[in-house]
């Protein structure tokens, strides 16, 4: 896998981060540099750290992090969208638009678990980035996966708050169905899949 493989690999990986980014931009009333860069750190961190775990997993329990990858992201998705969705008809106004480290970290973890897999897909495509083999094109491929999920979810955060302001309880409904359906996507490729 070269650096240009890399990149979109990076892109694809960056794409349910950045669904959850536009949610979490759709839920905020003022945006600050603070949560814009609060996504990123999250998502991107954990696009960094998965596919290293992955990596060093290796291909020993590759089928086990298939089977109970997808369970946990599909869980933690519908937990998330199902309780946005209930706090949209709640009268109650909630003082932290769901950026608390619980949410991030379930969040994190749920659009990160393709992340691990691939992080174990390494070990039978090698990466060949710089000329040094190893361990050492992994870590430059999972960085850059981080830094491009970083900026990707920083644009979701974006463009969520371009059109939250406008429609902010529709807003937190339409956050919680995507993340429903990409919690369903996740399964149902599992199942395709396998």
């Amino acid at each position: 896998m070269n650096i240009f493989e890399v990149l979109l690999l990076a892109i694809g990986l960056a794409m349910d981060a950045f669904a959850v980014s536009i949610c979490k931009g759709l839920a905020i009333r003022k945006i600050s540099t603070k949560d814009y860069l609060l996504c990123g750190v999250w998502f991107g961190s954990f696009q960094t750290i998965m596919p290293l775990l992955g990596y060093i997993a290796g291909s020993t329990f590759e089928r086990w992090i298939r089977i109970v990858g997808a369970w946990v992201a599909f869980i933690l998705l519908m937990f998330i969208g199902v309780n946005m969705i209930r706090e949209a008809f709640s009268s109650e106004e909630e003082l932290t638009p769901g950026m608390d480290i619980r949410t991030m970290f379930m969040l994190a973890v749920a659009t990160s678990i393709d992340a691990l897999a691939v992080g174990v897909t390494f070990v039978a495509v090698p990466v060949e980035i710089i000329g040094i083999g190893g361990i050492y094109n992994v870590l430059i491929a999972v960085i850059i996966i981080g830094i491009v999920t970083f900026i990707i979810s920083i644009m979701g955060v974006r463009i969520g708050s371009i059109f939250g302001a406008r429609y902010r309880s529709r807003a937190e409904i339409i956050g919680g169905i995507i993340l429903i359906a990409i919690g369903v996507k996740t399964l149902i490729q599992w199942y395709l899949q396998s």
